[in-house]
C-alpha cells in the first residue's frame, strides 16, 4: 500500500508527486494517457498560456529562460513531460482511475489497469477534461455541428462558414478572431458579460499585477483594482458587452482584447444570450433569429471530480467542497490541487497548493 496516490498526470499531479518525492513519500501518479500532461497534448494549435511564464511554472523547476513572456501549448507540455522524466516521477501511464473507495483508514482506487490503494488520495485532474455543455433547446433539430471548445483545434474548416460561438471567457474570446481571420462569417452569444483585461500592462502581464493585488489587505485591495479598472476603461474603452458580475480578483478574466477589437471593427458580430437552435441556426434572447452552420460551445469547463464523484458535494463554483484551500470537507485524507482559480492563474495556484498538500501527507505519515 503507497501512503498516497495522485490522480492526474498534468501540472497539478506532476507538482504534488515532485513534493511527495522530496520528503521521501511513497506514492504514485496515475495518468490516463500514454505520456504525462495528456490534456495539454489534445487544445487547439493557437492556445499560448494566458499568464506569464515567471509565474506559471512548477516548483523546482522554472521555465526556461528562452520560453517566450507567454508559452505557447507545445512548450509547456514539452516542460511537463521533461519535469516528469527529471525527477523520475512515478507516473503510471494508460492508466485511468475509474472509480475512489473509502475502506477503513485507506482509499482504494479502481482503474483500467490494476488497483492502487493508500492512505491518501489526492485528485489533481484539474478541468481541462472535463467540458461544460450547458443543455440548450433545439439542438437535436439543427442540421448543423455542435462542438465544444475542447473539441476545436483550427479554423481552417470553418472558412467561410457560418460560425457561431457561444461563451465569454478565454476561449470564446480567442476562438472567435481566429475564426475570422480564417474567413468564417463569426457571430459569438454572451449571455451575460465578462470582465476584460489586457495581457499586458506596459509590457507587464496583468497576471503579476493581479498577483501582487492579492496580496493587499482587503480594505485596500478593493479601491486600488477599482482604480486599476478605471484607468484600464479609459485607455481602452468600455467592452461592448456587460461587465460580468463579482469580485474582478475572484474569477478568471478574459484575458486580451481580440474578440473586443474584432467586435469594434465589424470582424465578428455581437449577439445577447442563446434561447435554443432552430432547425438552420439559433434563436437569441429578444426572439432575432439567424442562420448558422456551425456552433462551438466556448462555455467553460468543470471541475473533474472522476473517480470521487458522489462522495464529495461541490461549491458555488463546481469545486469540491474544501478547506484550506486544498482539503477536503468531507472525506478524511482526501486533497484537491488544480482546483484553485483566480485572477493570480491556476498554474500559480498549484505551485503554492501543490507543497501544501505534500506537508500534510507527510506530517501524517510521520
Amino acid at each position: 500500500m503507497h501512503d498516497a496516490v495522485i490522480i492526474g498526470g498534468g501540472p497539478g499531479g506532476l507538482a504534488v508527486s515532485r513534493a511527495l518525492s522530496v520528503r521521501g513519500v511513497d506514492h504514485v501518479v496515475l495518468e490516463r494517457g500514454d505520456r504525462p500532461g495528456h490534456s495539454w497534448a489534445n487544445v487547439y494549435d493557437s492556445l499560448h498560456l494566458h499568464t506569464g511564464k515567471h509565474l506559471s511554472a512548477l516548483p523546482g523547476r522554472p521555465l526556461p529562460r528562452s520560453a517566450p513572456l507567454f508559452v505557447p501549448a507545445p512548450g509547456f507540455l514539452a516542460y511537463l513531460r521533461a519535469y516528469a522524466t527529471d525527477f523520475g516521477l512515478p507516473v503510471r501511464l494508460r492508466c485511468e482511475a475509474t472509480r475512489a473507495v473509502r475502506d477503513g483508514d485507506r482509499w482504494i482506487v479502481e482503474s483500467t489497469t490494476k488497483t492502487a490503494e493508500a492512505r491518501a488520495l489526492v485528485i489533481a485532474t484539474g478541468i481541462m477534461s472535463s467540458p461544460a455543455v450547458p443543455e440548450i433547446g433545439g439542438r437535436e433539430a439543427f442540421r448543423g455541428t455542435v462542438i465544444h471548445s475542447v473539441e476545436y483545434r483550427r479554423p481552417g474548416r470553418f472558412a467561410w462558414r457560418r460560425v457561431l460561438v457561444v461563451g465569454a471567457g478565454n476561449s470564446a474570446g480567442e476562438i472567435a478572431p481566429e475564426l475570422a481571420d480564417a474567413g468564417a462569417s463569426v457571430t459569438v452569444s454572451i449571455r451575460s458579460g465578462a470582465n476584460v483585461v489586457p495581457r499586458t500592462v506596459l509590457g507587464v502581464p496583468i497576471q503579476y499585477v493581479a498577483w501582487a493585488a492579492l496580496k493587499l489587505p482587503g480594505p485596500v485591495r478593493a479601491p486600488v483594482v477599482a482604480a486599476f479598472a478605471r484607468i484600464i476603461r479609459s485607455i481602452r474603452g468600455a467592452p461592448p458587452f456587460p461587465r460580468a458580475r463579482g469580485p474582478l480578483l475572484g474569477q478568471v478574466p478574459m484575458i486580451g482584447y481580440k474578440l473586443v477589437d474584432a467586435i469594434r471593427a465589424g470582424r465578428v458580430q455581437l449577439r445577447g444570450g442563446l434561447d435554443r437552435f432552430t432547425p438552420t441556426g439559433a434563436r437569441f434572447q429578444g426572439g432575432l433569429e439567424e442562420e448558422f452552420d456551425d456552433v462551438i460551445l466556448a462555455t467553460g469547463f468543470r471541475a473533474a471530480l472522476g473517480p470521487v464523484e458522489g462522495l464529495v458535494t461541490r461549491d458555488e463554483r463546481g469545486f469540491a467542497c474544501r478547506r484550506a484551500r486544498v482539503v477536503s470537507t468531507e472525506q478524511p485524507d482526501l486533497y484537491f490541487v488544480g482546483h484553485h482559480y483566480d485572477s493570480a492563474g491556476g498554474l500559480h495556484n498549484i505551485s503554492r497548493d501543490a507543497p501544501a498538500v505534500a506537508r500534510l501527507i507527510a506530517a501524517k505519515r510521520a
